[in-house]
């Protein structure tokens, strides 16, 4: 069976890395479009990761991918520095916490 972004997003918090987001507090806004359209928000805080479905009003960053990319790029199937400047992903707000997010979670 594939994975869904929804399995995904559920996925998350428990391959959260706190060693290696350790003073980091943010909130991330996940806007998936395509088959699988949907919004997501990651708040990272307090050494903990959570995950709900829905908006926020004012995230330290904002994803936008199609949800079959990004499942793609956090798979490895697709590079996430060639999806973004492919504009396959787009990213506002905090940069830089871009760059170390891929570092906040444990891939398999």
């Amino acid at each position: 069976m594939p994975l869904t972004i929804k399995d995904l997003m559920e996925k998350m918090p428990g391959a959260f890395l706190p060693e290696k987001a350790e003073g980091v507090e943010a909130v991330i806004q996940f806007h998936m479009t395509g088959d699988q359209a949907s919004e997501w928000t990651a708040t990272i805080k307090d050494g903990a990761c959570t995950v709900d479905e829905g908006e926020v009003e004012e995230p330290t960053m904002a994803i936008t991918a199609d949800a079959q990319d990004y499942i793609d790029v956090v798979t490895g199937e697709l590079n996430a520095m060639n999806a973004f400047m492919q504009g396959k992903i787009r990213i506002a707000g905090d940069m830089n916490l871009a760059m170390k997010m891929v570092n906040f979670f444990k891939l398999n």
